[in-house]
C-alpha cells in the first residue's frame, strides 16, 4: 500500500523505466528483447532453453524486496528497499490474469508498427513463458509455488532466478512438487569476501545459505539447472578453481560465464572498465570447463555469454540441436 512520499516517488520512478505494478508487490516490464524481436531482430540468449522472447512474461511477485543490495544490479536501491513485506501478500490467484493484462497494455504500441511482424505481436499477446526475475528476490515471495504451479497449469513454462539465500524455500518447491522448468542460481563470487564485496547482503548468512541452495541443486529432479555466473572485470574474474569447487556441489545441467553489463543503476557503482569483452568471457570459460569437464556449447555475443553443458545431463540430449542451430551473432 502507498502511504508516503517516497514511496510516490518510488513508484513514479518505476513506472517511468516501464513498470507495471500489480497488486501491492508484484510486477510486470517488457524485456529488451522482446520488443527486439518484435521489431524483427534476434532472441534472447534464453532461446538456448526453447524460451521465445517474444513470448515471455518478465514479471516479479517481490518488487523491491531483496535481501541483497548487490553494486552491479541495474535495478534501483533505495532506503526503503528491505528484506522482507510486512503486509499481507497478494495470492497467484490475484495477480497472475493482472500481470498478462498489464504485459498486454504495454505491447499495446507495438501494433501499429511497421516493423512489427503482426504475427508475432498477436503471440506476444498471449505469453508462453514466466520470467520470475524482474526485480527482487522472488523467493521472499510465501506463495511461489502456487505461482509456479499455476503458470504450469495455464500451459506457461518458468524461469525462476534465484540468489540462493533462501534454501528452505527451495526445499520448500521440490516438496510441493512445484518444481519451475528452469531453475537459475546466481553464484557472484568464489568465496565468502568476495560475495560480501559485491552482494552487500541486508541478512546474515547469506554466504552459508547459498552454499546450503547449492548442495540441494541436485535434488531438482524435474527441472532444468542452470548456475549463472556474473563476472565483473577486476572484481571477482580469479580463483576459477574455487568457483569449479562450487559449481561440482551443484552439479547443474548448465553453467552460463556472463559479463557484467554497464547499464541501468550499476553504473553509479561501477566503472565502464569493469565490463569484461566477450574474449574475456571466453578465456574465463575455457578454464572453467578444464576444472569442471563441462563443454563449451554456445556463446552469445550481444549479452557477452558463454553457455557450458554437462554432457551427461539428460537435458543436454534435449536442448543441444536446438543450442547449437540458435543465432548467437
Amino acid at each position: 500500500m502507498v502511504v508516503s512520499r517516497a514511496d510516490l516517488d518510488e513508484l513514479d520512478r518505476l513506472m517511468k523505466s516501464g513498470y507495471r505494478i500489480v497488486g501491492r508487490h508484484s510486477a510486470v516490464k517488457i524485456c529488451h528483447w522482446t520488443k527486439n524481436v518484435l521489431r524483427g531482430g534476434k532472441h534472447c540468449y534464453k532461446n538456448w532453453y526453447g524460451i521465445n522472447s517474444h513470448r515471455c512474461l518478465q514479471m516479479t511477485p517481490s518488487i523491491q524486496y531483496c535481501n541483497m543490495m548487490c553494486i552491479f544490479c541495474w535495478r534501483f536501491h533505495t532506503i526503503n528497499r528491505v528484506s522482507s513485506y510486512g503486509g499481507e501478500w497478494d495470492s497467484p490467484e490475484d495477480i497472475f490474469d493482472e500481470l498478462i493484462k498489464e504485459q498486454r497494455q504495454l505491447l499495446s504500441g507495438f501494433k501499429g508498427n511497421p516493423l512489427v511482424d503482426q504475427k508475432l505481436f498477436r503471440e506476444a499477446l498471449s505469453p508462453k513463458h514466466m520470467a520470475i526475475s524482474l526485480d527482487g528476490e522472488p523467493t521472499l515471495y510465501p506463495y511461489l509455488g502456487e505461482l509456479i504451479k499455476l503458470a504450469h497449469q495455464r500451459g506457461m513454462t518458468t524461469f525462476l532466478v534465484t540468489n540462493g539465500t533462501n534454501p528452505s524455500k527451495l526445499e520448500d518447491l521440490i516438496n510441493e512438487g512445484a518444481e519451475p522448468t528452469n531453475l537459475y542460481i546466481s553464484l557472484y563470487g568464489p568465496d565468502y569476501e568476495t560475495h560480501v564485496k559485491l552482494c552487500r547482503p541486508i541478512v546474515k548468512d547469506s554466504w552459508v545459505k547459498l552454499n546450503e541452495s547449492l548442495k540441494l541443486m541436485p535434488n531438482f529432479t524435474r527441472s532444468r539447472k542452470v548456475i549463472r555466473l556474473t563476472l565483473i572485470k577486476g572484481y571477482n574474474m580469479g580463483e576459477v578453481e574455487k568457483y569449479g569447487e562450487h559449481i561440482k556441489k551443484a552439479k547443474p545441467d548448465y553453467v552460463e560465464c556472463k559479463a557484467y553489463m554497464h547499464v541501468g543503476e550499476s553504473q553509479k557503482r561501477l566503472p565502464r572498465e569493469a565490463m569484461p569483452s566477450m574474449k574475456d568471457i571466453i578465456e574465463f570459460s575455457e578454464e572453467l570447463c578444464k576444472i569442471l569437464r563441462y563443454k563449451i556449447v554456445s556463446h552469445d555475443t550481444a549479452s557477452r555469454v558463454s553457455l557450458l553443458a554437462d554432457e551427461s545431463s539428460p537435458y543436454y540430449y534435449k536442448d543441444i540441436e536446438r543450442i547449437m542451430k540458435t543465432d548467437s551473432s
